[in-house]
């Protein structure tokens, strides 16, 4: 399983490679504790959003609202099945007392 990094880690991470350049990309992605390939994506990133490294979060979402939207419609859903198996059990219920 991969690691997950916050964005203030990866944005500080570029910061201290571009401050430690002398060190170069592998010993600073090692003494971050990153692969060099990681610590290099997050640079390319950085340079292309002034500074900023985009990051999704959990779940791959876009935004916190895309994320919270998400989870509601997930308990939606849940609540939803949950209604229909507690209608069909009253309907179950409901066919036994005719049955006696």
């Amino acid at each position: 399983m991969s690691r997950q990094f916050t964005k203030e880690f990866k944005e500080d991470a570029v910061r201290y490679y571009l401050d430690h350049k002398d060190l170069g990309l592998t010993a600073c992605a090692k003494n971050l504790g990153t692969s060099k390939a990681t610590l290099c994506t997050w640079t390319k990133e950085a340079r292309a959003n002034n500074g900023e490294v985009p990051t999704r979060g959990s779940g791959n979402y876009q935004s916190d609202d895309s994320k919270e939207n998400a989870r509601l419609r997930k308990e939606l859903r849940d609540t939803q099945d949950a209604l229909e198996i507690l209608k069909k059990a009253i309907s179950i219920l409901g066919n036994l007392d005719r049955l006696y």
